[in-house]
């Protein structure tokens, strides 16, 4: 085997290990319509051996963003903060990172933190009412 082959084995390794394949590879061939197969053709093609050996640590940082900018759009915090202005970007912050932790650290089911996010977000708006008065 020569170094080139045995480089191709080695990154078939991490792209076969269990994680790597099982939350990444697979989702994402699903998503794409393509085999398995060919989807590793296309990391082991793109991605070096340091990126593919960080690919799950990369994959997870995303999956929380991902999940914060769910809860900022289900909340609706893109109108209430970026075009209304009626929560502060920082309120806008502190409620998807706060909420995010509890689903992502916790454990905690998302349909039920977004639930307490909107309670939380009304007593705002109630809030800036009551100040108007």
């Amino acid at each position: 085997m020569n170094d080139e082959e045995r480089f191709i084995v080695m990154k078939q390794r991490i792209l076969r290990s269990f994680k790597w394949g099982k939350d990444i590879v697979a989702p994402l061939a699903d998503e794409f319509g393509i085999s398995i197969e060919e989807m590793e053709d296309i990391f082991m093609n793109c991605l070096d051996m340091s990126s593919l050996e960080s690919l799950h640590s990369t994959w997870d940082s995303a999956n929380y963003l991902a999940l914060k900018e769910q809860i900022y759009l289900d909340l609706r915090l893109c109108w209430l903060s970026g075009t209304l202005e009626l929560i502060t970007p920082e309120e806008a912050d502190e409620i998807k990172t706060r909420l995010a932790d509890e689903v992502y650290d916790k454990g905690r089911e998302y349909d039920e933190v977004i639930e307490e996010g909107k309670q939380e977000i009304l007593q705002i708006l109630k809030s800036i009412n009551l100040k108007e008065e």
